[in-house]
C-alpha cells in the first residue's frame, strides 16, 4: 500500500496480512482527503484502531501537526513503528492498547479522529457517542465499518460514500455542540 498524497507521496506502506485488517482503498483515502482539503496543516488527529496506519500517514503527510495511532495487535504495533521509522514521520506517536480503553482514560481534543473499528465489532455507533468529547467544535470523525451511519448527538453527515462492503461517513462536529 501507498501514501497518496503530501511529503510522503508514493512511499510504501508495509503491514502484516492478519485476520481483520482492512486498510482503507486508495480511492476511500483520496476522496476522504477530497473532502477534508489536501492541506490538515497544524492538525492533530487521532487515529483509533490504526491498523495498517494508512489513513493516520496520509494525515501525516498531509501536514497534521501530530498523530495518535492507537492500536493492540502486536504485529500491526510493529508494522507502525517500522513505517514510521522508514518514513521519518516524528509527528506520529503509536500507543499500544485498546482504543474505547484508551479514550475513556484520555481527555485530549482532536480537529479530526478516524474510526474504523473491526468489522466483527459491528455498528461504531456507541464509539460516535463517546468521541463527542475529543472532537473540537467544527472538527471531523471519519467511520468506515459495514452499515450507514447514523450522526450521533452534536454531530452532522458532512458526505458519505459506499465502497464494496464498507461503508464510510465524514461527520463534522457542530460549532456549538459542546
Amino acid at each position: 500500500m501507498r501514501v497518496i498524497g503530501g511529503k510522503y507521496r508514493r512511499r510504501l506502506l508495509d503491514f502484516p496480512d492478519g485476520a481483520g485488517l482492512r486498510p482503507t482503498p486508495d480511492r476511500v483515502r483520496e476522496t476522504l482527503f477530497n473532502w477534508l482539503g489536501q492541506d490538515l496543516h497544524g492538525w492533530v488527529c487521532l487515529d483509533l484502531f490504526a491498523g495498517s496506519g494508512a489513513l493516520g500517514f496520509e494525515a501525516a503527510s498531509r501536514g497534521a501537526a501530530r498523530v495518535v495511532m492507537i492500536e493492540r495487535n502486536r504485529e500491526a504495533l510493529a508494522a507502525l513503528a517500522r513505517n514510521r521509522a522508514a518514513l521519518g514521520a516524528s509527528e506520529v506517536d503509536i500507543v499500544p492498547g485498546d482504543a474505547l480503553s484508551w479514550l475513556a482514560a484520555n481527555h485530549q481534543m482532536f480537529d479530526l479522529v478516524f474510526a474504523d473499528p473491526p468489522f466483527e465489532n459491528g455498528s461504531a455507533e456507541p464509539l460516535l457517542v463517546r468521541l463527542g468529547e475529543h472532537v473540537r467544535p467544527g472538527g471531523y470523525v471519519y467511520v468506515e465499518q459495514g452499515t450507514s451511519c447514523a450522526a450521533p448527538p452534536g454531530f452532522i453527515i458532512h458526505r458519505s460514500g459506499r465502497a464494496g462492503r464498507s461503508h464510510f461517513a465524514l461527520l463534522r462536529k457542530e460549532e456549538h455542540a459542546c
